[in-house]
């Protein structure tokens, strides 16, 4: 096993998932793109790829940018499904970070002619 499929198949989110202090008072906002996020159809097998994007205003922390990598790249081997893959970065980003507003978007790749986004906010209210 190679170095970096070491790193991501011992992933441990409670203690890999590193968060930085916010050194900084302002408001601000954090854009990260993830293009080359993979999971595996549950049903399949088969990979599905998708784009994910990040935005979030700090209150107290920031996420090391690596350790978001590992964590998203752990999904890989995975058989987990669009909607669930996408609701759980979400909530462990959410949880660990604790934002004052947080966005994730999950942009699959078409197959089988089916194109699916995938868009959680923290300002949308419940129905």
């Amino acid at each position: 096993m190679k170095y970096g499929e070491k790193e991501i198949s011992e992933f441990d989110l409670e203690k890999d998932l590193e968060i930085w202090e916010n050194k900084h008072q302002r408001e601000y906002l954090i854009k990260i793109t993830l293009p080359e996020f993979v999971c595996r159809c549950p049903r399949s097998g088969y990979p599905d790829f998708a784009t994910i994007y990040l935005e979030y205003k700090p209150d107290k922390w920031v996420v090391e940018l690596k350790a978001l990598k590992l964590y998203i790249n752990s999904f890989m081997n995975r058989y987990i499904s669009h909607e669930d893959s996408a609701n759980e970065i979400y909530e462990v980003l959410q949880k660990k970070l604790q934002p004052k507003w947080i966005k994730l978007t999950a942009d699959f790749n078409p197959r089988g002619n089916v194109h699916t986004v995938i868009e959680i906010d923290s300002n949308q209210t419940t129905c």
